[in-house]
């Protein structure tokens, strides 16, 4: 019987393989057709204790097509390579976090 390695999971769809820029774009298309206000966020330490990360310039709430998110992720992946990014989603009618998702770990080639 194969298991997984041993690795830390972290958030919505950390049991999947590492998503590609692909199905970072679908997820985030999902979020836009909700009507959520998507914002990135990055932290270089993942520890689930840790509820505040760095905030990623202002939540994009003039985002209309996922590629102008995508293009948000892959400056903050360029700028912080050595960090974990996670996407994250807010409903503004509820006022909370609803989604959140890794889209990049440190020393990996894609997650």
């Amino acid at each position: 019987m194969q298991t997984l390695p041993k690795e830390r999971h972290y958030e919505t769809l950390s049991y999947l393989p590492p998503l590609s820029d692909a199905q970072i774009t679908r997820q985030i298309e999902y979020t836009l057709k909700q009507g959520f206000y998507p914002a990135i966020e990055f932290n270089e330490d993942s520890d689930p204790a840790i509820h505040y990360w760095t905030l990623w310039k202002l939540p994009l709430f003039n985002a209309k097509t996922p590629q102008e998110v995508l293009a948000e992720v892959q400056a903050c992946r360029s700028s912080y390579p050595g960090s974990f990014i996670r996407v994250v989603s807010f409903d503004n009618i509820k006022q909370c976090q609803v989604q959140s998702f890794m889209v990049h770990k440190p020393n990996a080639a894609r997650y």
